[in-house]
């Protein structure tokens, strides 16, 4: 993948990794149930910050972004259930549970640094 430098466009692309990363997934119960947890979730995270980035004050903009953390741990968490039950693409897998390790990592130092 190329290197994205802005924040908004790699939870857009997060999101959009995620509904290809699942679009693979056997349709079993379990994967239809973590699928949608995921793509919800992701999708979640990159509009929340559309959100935050419209806010006024620095406690409207923490919310927001702690609501961004909160999805993309969310998203983390069904990434590496998928990742513990084997399914869908280890390759991919991986790559996006690095993404989303950085993208909290990201979020949460800009609310460490609005405090």
């Amino acid at each position: 993948m190329e290197k994205i430098f802005n924040f908004e466009d790699r939870l857009v692309r997060f999101a959009g990794e995620c509904i290809f990363f699942t679009r693979q997934l056997e349709r079993l119960f379990e994967n239809e149930y973590y699928k949608n947890q995921l793509i919800r979730s992701s999708g979640s995270a990159s509009l929340n910050f559309g959100e935050a980035q419209g806010t006024i004050t620095d406690k409207d903009f923490i919310f927001k972004v702690s609501l961004v953390v909160k999805e993309l741990k969310e998203s983390r968490n069904s990434l590496k259930i998928l990742d513990y039950i084997k399914e869908g693409n280890s390759d991919k897998r991986s790559k996006l549970l690095i993404e989303v390790e950085q993208l909290i990592a990201i979020s949460s130092k800009m609310i460490i640094n609005k405090k």
